[in-house]
């Protein structure tokens, strides 16, 4: 059974003020829905769904019969205040027709009266003739127990237990929705260190991803370091080994001393050291 605490108040306080926040009420699930189609197109309560859904209609009942006790009229006599033990009243309207004997005359004729008002265990009937069900020689006294009969009344108790079987399909509905966002609201904290937890555990496969490829990176630039100094060994090789191998262009040169000397020209008393420019 469900009980309704403080919290559980405030958490339906809570769904109906965002349900009106986002324009309207929660989603009536569709089996409710059909259930509700079919109590509107038939108009019968059968006697699972009464036991079901507990919307306090008996169908072997008879809801067209119940008593009355008159505790007020008017001067004229021809409207009757009447207080009923039987609850069910509140569903007449103005207008309906009742009809009516009293209780120590079952024998005698019936009266008819119409509802002129509705109040909680009361209402008043407009009486047009009383003689049917009354001596008109006899005063009729406040008090008088009346025994009534009304087709209206069987109807709109009928059609109010279809309505409640609706309510209570709907607050079912309803309930099951609450209970669970009161789960959701209970379980947060559960749910937020789960939701850290699958993070926390993402977040830690990055990081050894991150340390793998970075691991890797240093280990390629080892390995191209390695490569670069063998690259550069070799290459001075190959340097060297062009330097030797060059094939140099020898071409006679002119021996300018014994030239300028032969010449007439001014020249020293010794050969002087070689000038290739």
């Amino acid at each position: 059974m469900f009980v309704m605490t403080r919290a559980s108040s405030v958490l339906l306080i809570s769904a109906i003020s965002l349900t009106f926040l986002l324009g309207g009420w929660p989603t009536v699930s569709f089996a409710a829905k059909k259930k509700e189609k079919e109590f509107v197109d038939t108009g019968v309560l059968q006697k699972e769904t009464v036991s079901e859904l507990d919307s306090f209609y008996d169908i072997k009942a008879d809801y067209t019969h119940f008593p009355g006790r008159v505790t007020d009229k008017d001067a004229a006599g021809m409207v009757f205040k009447i207080t009923s033990e039987n609850k069910n009243t509140k569903f007449f309207k103005i207008g309906d027709v009742v009809e009516f004997y009293v209780a120590q005359h079952e024998k005698g004729e019936k009266c008819q009266g119409y509802i002129r008002n509705v109040e909680e265990n009361f209402f008043s009937i407009y009486v047009k003739d009383i003689r049917p069900c009354w001596k008109n020689e006899e005063y009729f006294r406040r008090g008088t127990i009346l025994s009534f009969s009304s087709e209206h009344l069987a109807q709109r108790v009928k059609d109010a237990a279809i309505h409640r079987a609706v309510l209570l399909r709907r607050k079912k509905d309803f309930m099951e929705q609450l209970n669970g966002l009161n789960h959701f609201v209970w379980s947060y904290d559960q749910k937020r260190i789960q939701v850290a937890a699958e993070f926390d555990k993402r977040i830690m496969e990055i990081e050894k991803e991150k340390q793998r490829d970075l691991e890797n990176l240093l280990a390629k630039k080892n390995d191209s370091i390695r490569l670069q100094q063998e690259l550069i060994f070799k290459l001075n090789g190959i340097d060297k080994d062009l330097d030797f191998y060059r094939v140099e262009k020898n071409e006679l040169l002119i021996d300018r001393w014994n030239s300028d000397r032969d010449l007439g020209l001014p020249v020293g008393n010794r050969p002087q050291e070689f000038n290739a420019h």
